[in-house]
């Protein structure tokens, strides 16, 4: 069935990102399926971000507010948006120029898809290639053996809970409709780290379906001065809370996607530990895994409890 072409409304929040703003807007602007719209949140930057938006003239919408953070940021250009689809893209990353086109071409001829995502490429700051998304993952290398050689690979509800527990799923290659972002409540606002997860899981867990294009549809550039790598120890723990809370809002989600997240925290906090290791913190490593053991103790937990004790040897 055709349906409608949809109308993305291409989100970017900004934060003194003069030096790749430009170029992230390029990408968007180079779409083969124009974007209904592009809008900038300048989330209270003092560098000259103002000035290299404005030189776009009306092809890009510009709001600026006080510094309230990523979250507030694309929230308020979600409530500013007039597209029915959302897409992200974050300043100092770049989409490919069939970044919309794909997505476009599959919401028409599958309109009930809940939601669609693809593959993108790691980057380090002057470009290079490092890494695929898709085949990084456990999950993700499963799902390309499982479908060789398809462009489009659709996930079903037992799909979604994998994706949690041990997916690819990354902001800027997702596509979502405005009203579920809204009814959703949108991203959690004041958190610093795994915002993008917290709305994502919650999308999961309000789908039945979604699509998949295998396809490389954006760049994402890994600079060591980013938030998650300022202090690895503080990232990790921030992420272990955010699942943690996650775990207890979706205590009655179906049973595929609670294990899913028993799986992310289960990894979170293996995560958390090797950090503590390596910065000789050998009690908080212990710390960060025995909750594992709790309320009862499966066998994978006990295994990654006894590669801690093994490290602190």
């Amino acid at each position: 069935m055709q349906t409608s072409a949809p109308k993305f409304s291409v989100i970017i929040p900004n934060y003194n990102n003069g030096g790749t703003l430009a170029r992230a807007l390029d990408s968007a602007l180079a779409q083969t399926y124009a974007a209904h719209e592009i809008i900038v949140v300048d989330d209270g930057s003092v560098d000259d971000s103002q000035a290299i938006v404005r030189a776009y003239g009306d092809r890009v919408t510009y709001i600026y507010q006080q510094n309230a953070g990523v979250s507030a940021a694309r929230n308020a250009g979600v409530h500013a948006a007039s597209g029915d689809w959302l897409v992200f893209l974050d300043a100092d990353d770049t989409f490919n120029p069939e970044r919309l086109a794909r997505h476009a071409d599959w919401i028409q001829r599958d309109p009930d898809l809940d939601f669609l995502l693809s593959d993108q490429e790691f980057r380090d700051p002057e470009g290079r290639f490092l890494h695929h998304s898709i085949d990084s993952t456990r999950f993700g290398r499963a799902l390309l053996r499982r479908h060789p050689g398809k462009s489009e690979i659709e996930l079903g509800e037992d799909d979604l809970g994998h994706l949690v527990g041990d997916g690819f799923v990354e902001i800027r290659t997702l596509s979502m409709p405005r009203g579920t972002f809204l009814s959703l409540g949108g991203f959690p606002v004041g958190k610093k780290i795994g915002e993008d997860l917290h709305l994502i899981v919650r999308l999961c867990a309000a789908s039945r379906r979604a699509g998949v294009v295998t396809e490389s549809l954006a760049n994402y550039y890994i600079y060591p001065s980013s938030a998650m790598r300022k202090d690895v120890g503080a990232s990790q723990l921030a992420n272990v809370e955010i699942i943690e809370e996650l775990v207890a809002q979706l205590a009655h989600a179906r049973p595929s996607l609670r294990r899913g997240l028993r799986e992310k925290l289960r990894q979170a906090r293996l995560s958390l530990a090797y950090v503590n290791l390596r910065q000789g913190k050998r009690r908080a490593a212990l710390d960060s895994v025995l909750p594992l053991l709790r309320p009862l103790p499966r066998w994978s937990a006990i295994r990654d409890v006894m590669s801690v004790v093994r490290g602190i040897r």
